[in-house]
């Protein structure tokens, strides 16, 4: 039987292990997410050290362990350098990895997912650097949300935003109206017009569908049930840019957004704003599918409240 094994891999999480060692968690190309031990990488002068660093991407050899496997070696194909520079990109690709760690499985291939992953880190990282300022942090919220969603829809539960939930005809942004807004449920799964869903509300309560339903109803169970069709929970409602914002998050690249938006109707100042309420909504999105809180979010809002302006 043959005790070693290589893989690709990219490092998400890693903590201490005995004197020396460290334990780390790694998505693979070949068999999704692994624990294994690096030996010795707490050591100065090992050289697993840098190549165990967060989101470094390595070819490893592997050797078969009783109980975790371990590290014989490794040779970078990767990194990104700038994540941990700026505090913004590092909350961000923390914040990716943890939804990672809520999707990948192990012992099966995760190709798909391991590219994918790694394409938003670039792309993260070569993001122009202005610490601390608001032009920053809204360019990382705004590839975040566009990672965010690709993960998402790779799971098969991204929110539907192209179309009414309830009527599935399609959602045009209305720039010409200051009081336009749709509706998100996360629940429902996505975006919902609430005129189409105060008269389907209507349609349920006509005289011709309550008939129509009792009687189906009585057919099927001989009891006719009084209830009224449940009103719909309302996470948060959008207005035509946070929609606009939305709608291109499926789109493979991120375009310009000025160019997409009438520029006598939506101030420049007011995308960093809605690009932190698309976030929010789609951290609560995810955390209501997957189950599990993001910690890193924390960080964000943290970064949020210190460069808005006063």
């Amino acid at each position: 039987m043959n005790r070693t094994y290589k893989a690709t891999g990219i490092n998400l999480k890693s903590m201490p292990l005995g004197e020396a060692d460290r334990l780390v968690t790694i998505l693979t190309k070949e068999f999704g997410l692994i624990r294994v031990v690096a030996p010795g990488a707490r050591k100065q002068k090992s050289k697993l050290a840098g190549r165990m660093g967060l989101f470094v991407v390595n070819e490893l050899l592997l050797a078969k362990g009783r109980s975790l496997d371990k590290i014989t070696q490794a040779e970078t194909l990767e990194s990104y350098p700038g994540l941990s520079k700026h505090l913004s990109k590092l909350a961000a690709s923390q914040y990716l990895a943890e939804l990672v760690l809520c999707h990948a499985l192990s012992e099966q291939p995760q190709v798909e997912l391991f590219d994918l992953l790694n394409e938003h880190l670039r792309r993260i990282d070569e993001l122009p650097n202005k610490t601390g300022s608001q032009l920053e942090i809204s360019l990382v919220i705004a590839y975040l949300s566009h990672g965010i969603f690709h993960l998402l829809a790779l799971a098969g539960i991204p929110p539907q935003v192209q179309v009414c939930c309830l009527s599935q005809n399609p959602l045009m942004p209305d720039f010409t109206h200051p009081d336009w807004r749709v509706d998100f449920s996360i629940e429902t799964g996505g975006i919902f017009s609430l005129a189409e869903h105060e008269s389907r509300l209507q349609l349920a309560q006509t005289p011709v569908a309550v008939a129509e339903a009792r009687v189906s109803q009585a057919t099927a169970t001989d009891q006719i049930d009084e209830q009224s069709t449940p009103p719909i929970r309302i996470d948060r409602k959008l207005d035509a840019l946070e929609l606009t914002l939305f709608q291109q998050l499926a789109t493979a690249e991120l375009p310009d957004f000025m160019s997409l938006l009438p520029n006598q109707l939506v101030a420049a100042d007011a995308i960093p704003s809605a690009w932190a309420k698309v976030e929010r909504l789609l951290r609560d999105y995810a955390q209501y599918h997957f189950g599990k809180s993001i910690k890193s979010a924390a960080l964000i809002d943290t970064l949020l409240i210190e460069t808005s302006p006063n």
